[in-house]
């Protein structure tokens, strides 16, 4: 079926156009079988890792999964922009820390307070949806961060509510301090007491929503949603409810939000107000936003990615073969035909070389000296006191990047692309390999310019068709 709103003979070029290369078909193929792949390695992944540090990465990787998941229905989906969403995640927390801690003294069953904190929040969203049916764009981003930032400020100072007929202060959220000492879950009998339990109800999780999510994305919901976020007076003068089902996205995703936040609450044995702020909201959307909006395999994706991939980055052996292992993958995607990547590999090493002789014969004091390898002998191994000298090559290495993206002819880009990746190699090296902490924010924000730029609908998103 064609896309409402779309041309059929140019969403049948568009779509060829978009499968075409490694990329594509690479899309092409988990967008098929993406669950099954990710069933069979989310199953073997916890016995690999083995320790309880690993297994809780995947823990963060699967509730990170779910919140992408629930704010693909709102932005993917509806096509609404929704600054708010971490506070419903937020609510599912607290909700469960209120009804299964010694915060009020209640410790109610497990699956009875997931089912409350799932109705109120949902009633929540579909109020807070109101708004969405007259307001559009950067209007409804205020309201939406507003209702984020309200969060976060009663959540840090209810902690000492006056209330007429008690004596002394009531402390709701515990403040600052949050509450701490939540009961972990028990589900028909078996009480999830390990981080290893709690991975694989939210795999079993993310699968149902998966599963749901596509079928209701097949169903006329999700066909009715797909109108709106195309155009929606064309969809309003097609008799469909625009406003209901902008109300309904919104209380659906911020469900899905709060079933999230009950797990996050069990896992951690207690909630905080600084695990709701807007870095989590700019990860969630990182996450969908390089998965691709609208594709529910994509948001699983950029939520492994943005979760995981960090983790490997706090060794220098680790961040090395991601590193590297990412630089030949994309040289072998991008770089056609193959010719050009054994021309570019070629002149990244001649480009090397000659640099690091005129280095070592006019500037010896920055260099740090020879090395053995084959390696060292085209890369330059600055002196440890060279640091400006360093970022202002990582500077040139933007440039030279953004450059060679914007050029279209292959022989005026390519000589950009090896002086760019031997830049790259050569600022890694002597900078960013030793200094995680900075490595990882730096890499994901060049992933996302590089990928916006050369895929602006994600990895596994499709191409919007913009019909003029």
């Amino acid at each position: 079926m064609a896309e409402i709103g779309t041309d059929r003979w140019v969403d049948e070029v568009e779509r060829r156009r978009s499968e075409s290369g490694a990329l594509g078909r690479l899309g092409q193929i988990l967008s098929r079988r993406w669950l099954a792949v990710f069933v069979v390695v989310a199953l073997v992944y916890p016995f690999v890792v083995g320790g309880d540090f690993g297994i809780r990465v995947g823990v963060n990787a699967l509730l990170l999964a779910l919140l992408a998941l629930g704010l693909n229905v709102v932005v993917g989906y509806a096509g609404l922009l929704d600054l708010g969403y971490v506070a419903y995640y937020g609510l599912g927390a607290y909700g469960y820390a209120f009804l299964s801690s010694d915060q009020f003294g209640i410790h109610a069953p497990t699956l009875l307070v997931v089912a409350i904190v799932a109705i109120v929040v949902f009633l929540v969203g579909a109020l807070l949806g109101q708004p969405a049916r007259r307001l559009v764009g950067d209007y409804l981003a205020i309201l939406t961060l507003f209702f984020l930032q309200a969060f976060i400020e009663l959540a840090l100072n209810l902690d000492r509510l006056q209330l007429p007929f008690v004596d002394g202060p009531l402390s709701i959220t515990g403040g600052p301090n949050g509450i701490s000492g939540v009961s972990p879950m028990e589900i028909l009998g078996f009480r999830l007491g390990q981080v290893r339990d709690y991975y694989f109800l939210l795999l079993v999780l993310v699968v149902a929503v998966a599963v749901g999510l596509g079928n209701l994305e097949r169903s006329r919901t999700g066909i009715a949603w797909r109108a709106i976020r195309e155009d929606t007076l064309a969809a309003e003068q097609m008799t469909i409810p625009t406003g209901a089902l902008k109300v309904i996205a919104y209380a659906t995703g911020a469900t899905i939000a709060a079933v999230s936040g009950t797990i996050f609450a069990a896992v951690q044995l207690g909630v905080f107000p600084q695990n709701f702020t807007v870095a989590l909201l700019i990860v969630v959307y990182a996450a969908l936003i390089l998965g691709g909006e609208g594709s529910i395999a994509g948001a699983v994706l950029g939520a492994l990615i943005i979760a995981m991939v960090p983790e490997l980055l706090r060794t220098p052996t680790g961040a090395r073969f991601l590193f590297y292992g990412g630089l030949f993958v994309g040289s072998v995607a991008l770089l056609r035909p193959w010719r050009r990547l054994a021309w570019v590999a070629g002149g990244v090493m001649a480009v090397g070389v000659v640099a690091k002789v005129i280095v070592m014969t006019l500037w010896p004091a920055v260099a740090a000296g020879e090395g053995g390898g084959l390696f060292d002998r085209w890369l330059i191994r600055f002196d440890p006191s060279a640091v400006t000298l360093v970022n202002v090559l990582f500077v040139v290495m933007i440039v030279l990047v953004l450059a060679a993206i914007a050029l279209r002819a292959p022989w005026r880009r390519d000589p950009l692309i090896v002086l760019a990746a031997y830049t790259l190699v050569l600022v890694w090296e002597n900078r960013l390999v030793e200094t995680p902490s900075i490595t990882r924010q730096l890499l994901f924000g060049a992933l996302l310019v590089v990928l916006m730029a050369v895929r602006p609908y994600g990895l596994l998103g499709r191409r919007r068709v913009e019909v003029v």
